[in-house]
């Protein structure tokens, strides 16, 4: 079986997350390709896909989430994604039990007696009336009938597991700042959701198989769960296996793909490009090291912004006065410097509609 080592697992990733050469493709069609983009950070998203996209219009994106083609939603690990339209729907259904085990894993004491689906059904009477509610007034609403839980547990429970609800517009917006406003995911986009499958068919667990493995693999089932945080997709690998290919890693892992993906050549040149936060190209993985040094993992779930050379995660930026300000977690040489500093630039552009051009590299640790 071929051996993948971590720079030709960190090609592929690049390939397929689009950061090895931005894309000419429609924003729609890359957040579907992505799989979505994290965004609890409601603006990160757009400087993802201006990392990823040619000729990136922050309008357009804008645009897709007052149209309703993208949808800002809990989902993947019970983070806040932004997702096609279409992709919600076909895949809400599969993450219920996901959602509800991990509100549960951290408010468990808080809704011990409640009875989680009489609770989704009162929440879905007082949603009905499709009036945007923000979490503490969906809470506020129920918290007479279930005083014991508190209005947080409840919220939660309610807003990022038992009922299927959309974070509406302006929230998510380019350069807008708004608080979070749900309703229905049905109200909102005028279909129900998927339902679930039959019992022993598992159809959208294995398009989630072969749509991460098309933004993401190679990579391993530990790798897959990682993403999607769902644990049952086993009997759906296993459905479709004689459709992909097998490899090892560097510590004799399987790998599994799709035949026909992109795997570069492990000398392709790998441009810089600065990450917003909570990046899936980092994040999407249990095994990050073909991205990011087991040293500075802990970055990537903090929140920081990095910036990639030579693909791997080599600095932290922030935006501070205007100046896109870069801070290298290993020595730049000259060369990194200069590349670093155009695309640092290229971003202030962007983030200030071209108004600034500043750039600061702090110097390289010693």
């Amino acid at each position: 079986m071929t051996v993948l080592d971590t720079r030709a697992l960190n090609r592929a990733t690049l390939a397929r997350q689009l950061l090895l050469d931005r894309a000419d493709m429609p924003v729609l069609d890359a957040v579907a390709h992505l799989c979505g983009l994290q965004a609890q950070e409601p603006q990160e998203p757009f400087v993802g896909l201006w990392s990823r996209l040619r000729a990136f219009d922050p309008a357009v994106l804008s645009a897709l989430l007052t149209g309703r083609s993208v949808v800002r939603t809990h989902l993947m690990r019970r983070t806040v994604h932004l997702l096609a339209a279409d992709d919600v729907l076909a895949w809400r259904a599969r993450h219920d039990i996901m959602l509800r085990q991990r509100v549960l894993g951290v408010y468990r004491r808080e809704l011990a007696g409640v009875d989680l689906d009489e609770l989704a059904r009162a929440g879905r009477a007082v949603m009905a009336d499709d009036e945007p509610r923000s979490m503490a007034e969906l809470a506020r609403a129920l918290a007479e009938r279930w005083p014991a839980p508190g209005q947080r547990a409840l919220g939660e429970m309610l807003v990022a597991a038992l009922l299927p609800v959309a974070q509406l517009p302006p929230r998510g917006l380019w350069r807008a700042r708004a608080g979070v406003r749900n309703v229905l995911l049905s109200s909102w986009l005028g279909r129900e959701i998927d339902p679930p499958a039959p019992e022993g068919s598992d159809p959208v667990g294995e398009a989630l198989v072969r749509r991460y493995l098309a933004a993401f693999g190679p990579a391993t089932t530990a790798d897959l769960r990682a993403w999607c945080g769902l644990a049952g997709l086993p009997g759906a690998v296993a459905a479709i296996r004689e459709e992909l290919v097998a490899f090892r890693d560097e510590r004799g892992r399987e790998l599994l793909d799709l035949p026909d993906a992109p795997r570069p050549d492990p000398d392709t040149p790998a441009p810089v490009r600065f990450l917003p936060a909570f990046d899936n190209a980092i994040l999407g993985y249990h095994d990050r090291s073909r991205i990011i040094d087991d040293a500075h993992r802990g970055l990537s779930v903090a929140g920081a912004r990095v910036v990639l050379v030579d693909g791997r995660v080599a600095a932290t930026w922030s935006v501070k006065a205007g100046a896109v300000t870069v801070t290298p977690l290993r020595r730049f040489s000259r060369a990194d410097r200069t590349t670093v500093a155009e695309q640092g630039r290229a971003l202030a552009a962007f983030l200030s509609d071209g108004d600034g051009h500043r750039v600061e590299i702090a110097a390289s640790p010693s």
